[in-house]
């Protein structure tokens, strides 16, 4: 039987959406940490911000193959806690200035890293709720 099936509360499509949805964000993750290092020599927290922000969707896609379901909700509750991690990164990173907060991508970022935190938070929940 599928994990996911298994699971019983969250359906393919809601799977599928976060899914697609951490690697998305991984992608533009990687992007910025380019960016931060290209444009501002920025290491540190660049690197921080890589690792939580790329981690989400890696938990969220080894969840997808849990041996249980309480292997499935411990995937996911490491990937709401990144999640969070990588918000508070992109945060810090503003209000030193080597993000503008202002910038659309920027934003765009910060809304993406709610989101997700929103969403794994549900899926996580649900699923206790279920057991």
């Amino acid at each position: 039987m599928d994990l996911i099936a298994m699971v019983g509360v969250v359906n393919a499509a809601e799977s599928n959406c976060i899914v697609t949805m951490s690697f998305d964000f991984a992608v533009r993750v990687v992007k910025l940490q380019q960016f931060l290092v290209k444009e501002h020599k920025e290491y540190v927290l660049s690197k921080q911000l890589l690792r939580s922000g790329t981690s989400i969707g890696a938990n969220v896609n080894e969840a997808q193959s849990g041996q249980s379901k309480a292997d499935f909700i411990a995937k996911m509750s490491i990937a709401s806690k990144e999640a969070r991690e990588t918000k508070y990164w992109l945060e810090l990173l503003s209000e030193t200035g080597y993000l503008d907060k202002t910038q659309p991508h920027v934003v765009s970022l910060l809304t993406q890293s709610e989101a997700l935190i929103k969403i794994l938070t549900k899926i996580v929940k649900s699923s206790q709720a279920g057991s």
